[in-house]
C-alpha cells in the first residue's frame, strides 16, 4: 500500500463505515502467500506471478529490468509471465496497481516442491545429528516454504504459509527429506535453492490427487464409493450425542484411576465430517496443492506410501496411482516433462508384508514414465520404528537422481534396477542397469532371493554375482520360474552397485498375490 495515501484511506472508512471494508480489501493489489519476503524463483525458464486486485484495474509486475503489465479481469483476478530469469544476489519484486507491494530479499535458483506423508513431513530437529547440523546450517540461500493451510472440499486459490532463511535457530523446523535434498543440491550447483513443503503424516496418495484425474478410475470405485457412503452417512447432531456419552464415561473413568493412582485413559475426541479430512479423495490436494499452481518449479520429490501399503489391494492399486498423481501435477503445471523423484519405502515391520512389497513394486513399476526418479532407501529404515532418522542419505540419493538425470551431471543415479531375466537349466539369470562400477554383496554372497518352479513355492536361493548379473538357483528347484529379491517390508538383503546404493526389491514373476487372512479374534 502506498503509505502517503493512509491518512486519506483511513478518513474515507472512518467516516463510510464498515460497509466500504470489502471494496476496500477488493481494490488493493494482493499476492498468493508464495510470493513473499525471502521466496525463490525458478532460474532459466518463463515465472507466472499471479495475484488478485479490483475487477480491470491495471497492474505491473517488475523485477530487476523486466517490467509486465496487464489488468484484473471481471473476477479481479490477474496474472502475468516474466521472462527467463538468471542466478543472482538478492532482488526486489514489484507489483503495482492502486497500491504497491514490494517482495524483498528475493532470489533466483533453483525450486523443487517436497510433499507426502509423515515421512516428509518429518523435521530435521528430529533427524540424526541434530546439533552437528544445526551447528552447519547457516546457508541462508536455501529457503523453506512450508503450506501450513489444511483440506479442502474444492480446489482452493490461496494457501496460508512463509519463506524461512536456513539458519541454525530455523534449520530444525524444515521438513528433513526436503532440507538434505535440497542441501546437496545447493552444494552442487552453486545456486539458490528454494523448497515448497507440502505434506501432511498419515495421508493416503489419492488424498494429495486431483479428484478429476482419478474418478473414473475403475481400480479406485470400491474407495470412492466408501467415501460417499461416508459422507453420506454423517449426522453431526449424532456424532456430537455420542461424544457427550464417550465424554461423561471417561471423566468417571479418569477420576477412578486418579483414585486408585493409575494414569488417565485417552480422552475422547468429536468424530469429524469425514468430507473435511485430508484423507478424503482429493482433499490435499485442493488444499495444499491447488493453491500452488503455476508457481515455476525444477520439479518435485514425493516421500508417500506409506498409508497406501496396509492391505494388498491398496498396494495392487498404487501402481495406477503414482503414475496418475504425476501426470495430473504436470497437467495441472502445463510441464509435460516436469521432474519427478520419489522415496521408495525402506524396511519396516509392516501389517501387511505384501501390501509394503507391492507399493515397492509399484513404486519400481513407474520409473517407465519418462523424467522420474527413485531413491533406494534400504539400509535406511527401521524395522521398528515407521519414521526412520536416517534422512540425510534420503536426501542424498534423492539428490544423486536430480544431479545426474535432471541436471546432467555425471555421477550415479540410482542404485541396481531389474533389467530382465532369462531361464537357463535349472538356474535363472538375472540382468541389472545402474550397476555403476559393478554389483557387489556386503558381508559376502548375495542374500534376499527366493526362487519358485511352477507350483508357486517359494525356496532359499543360492546367488552369485557374474558381472552386472546375478545367477540364482537351489537344489530343490530343478525347474524354476521366478525369482524374487528382497521381497517383503523388512526383508533380507545386500546387493548394492559399485557406488554403494541398494538394489531395488523386484520379482520376476506376475503371480497373482492373495490378500492376507484377517488376524484370529
Amino acid at each position: 500500500m502506498n503509505s502517503h495515501s493512509l491518512p486519506f484511506r483511513r478518513f474515507i472508512l472512518a467516516a463510510a463505515g464498515a460497509t466500504l471494508l470489502p471494496f476496500a480489501a477488493q481494490a488493493d493489489v494482493s499476492l498468493p502467500a508464495l510470493f513473499s519476503e525471502h521466496m525463490v524463483l525458478q532460474r532459466d525458464q518463463p515465472v507466472p506471478v499471479w495475484g488478485w486486485a479490483e475487477a480491470g484495474e491495471a497492474v505491473s509486475v517488475s523485477i530487476g529490468r523486466q517490467a509486465k503489465n496487464t489488468k484484473a479481469d471481471a473476477n479481479g483476478k490477474w496474472s502475468v509471465k516474466l521472462d527467463k530469469l538468471s542466478a543472482g544476489e538478492p532482488t526486489t519484486l514489484t507489483v503495482k496497481g492502486k497500491n504497491t507491494i514490494s517482495v524483498s530479499d528475493v532470489l533466483v535458483g533453483e525450486v523443487w516442491l517436497c510433499s507426502g506423508q509423515s515421512n516428509m513431513e518429518f523435521v530435521v530437529q528430529r533427524a540424526n545429528d541434530f546439533e552437528k547440523e544445526k551447528a552447519a546450517a547457516a546457508l541462508p540461500k536455501i529457503r523453506m516454504f512450508t503450506v501450513s493451510s489444511g483440506p479442502a472440499a474444492e480446489p482452493q486459490d490461496k494457501c496460508q504459509g512463509k519463506w524461512v532463511v536456513c539458519a541454525p535457530e530455523t534449520v530444525g523446523g524444515f521438513s528433513a527429506a526436503g532440507f538434505f535434498f535440497g542441501r546437496e543440491l545447493h552444494a552442487k550447483l552453486k545456486v539458490p535453492v528454494g523448497l515448497i513443503h507440502s505434506s501432511v503424516g498419515g495421508t493416503p496418495i489419492e488424498a494429495w490427487t486431483s479428484m478429476e484425474a482419478q474418478k473414473d478410475l475403475p481400480e479406485l470405485k470400491p474407495l470412492f464409493t466408501s467415501w460417499e457412503q461416508r459422507i453420506a452417512s454423517w449426522n453431526p447432531t449424532v456424532a456430537r450425542e455420542q461424544f457427550e456419552k464417550q465424554k461423561a464415561a471417561w471423566e468417571t473413568a479418569a477420576a477412578q484411576a486418579k483414585t486408585e493412582g493409575k494414569p488417565a485413559p485417552p480422552e475422547p475426541r468429536i468424530a469429524t465430517d469425514p468430507g473435511a479430512t485430508s484423507g478424503r479423495p482429493g482433499n490435499l490436494f485442493n488444499g495444499k496443492i491447488a493453491p500452488l499452481i503455476p508457481y515455476a518449479l525444477r520439479g518435485a520429490i514425493w516421500y508417500q506410501g506409506e498409508s497406501n501399503a496396509d492391505t494388498v489391494e491398496r498396494g495392487l492399486a498404487y501402481r495406477k496411482q503414482l503414475p496418475l498423481l504425476i501426470a495430473d501435477w504436470r497437467k495441472r503445471w502445463a510441464q509435460v516433462d516436469f521432474p519427478f523423484g520419489w522415496v521408495q519405502l525402506p524396511e519396516y515391520v509392516a501389517r501387511n508384508s505384501d501390501g509394503w512389497a507391492l507399493v515397492q513394486e509399484a513404486m519400481l513399476a513407474t520409473l517407465k514414465v519418462p523424467r522420474t526418479g527413485m531413491a533406494e532407501a534400504l539400509g535406511l529404515g527401521d524395522a521398528h520404528d515407521i519414521h526412520p532418522k536416517a534422512k540425510q542419505e534420503v536426501g542424498r540419493r534423492l539428490a544423486l537422481w536430480a544431479l545426474a538425470k535432471v541436471y546432467g551431471q555425471k555421477g550415479p543415479a540410482s542404485g541396481p534396477l531389474y533389467a530382465g531375466s532369462r531361464v537357463t537349466g535349472s538356474a535363472v539369470t538375472i540382468g541389472f542397469t545402474d550397476t555403476d562400477g559393478g554389483l557387489v554383496a556386503k558381508d559376502g554372497a548375495p542374500k534376499g532371493f527366493v526362487i519358485a518352479g511352477a507350483d508357486k513355492q517359494w525356496k532359499p536361493a543360492t546367488a552369485k554375482i557374474t558381472g552386472d548379473k546375478v545367477v540364482v538357483s537351489s537344489a530343490e528347484v530343478k525347474a524354476p520360474v521366478a525369482v524374487r529379491y528382497a521381497w517383503g517390508s523388512n526383508p533380507e538383503f545386500n546387493l548394492f552397485n559399485g557406488a554403494g546404493l541398494p538394489a531395488s526389491p523386484f520379482r520376476t514373476d506376475d503371480w497373482a498375490i492373495a490378500p492376507a487372512a484377517p488376524p484370529k479374534p
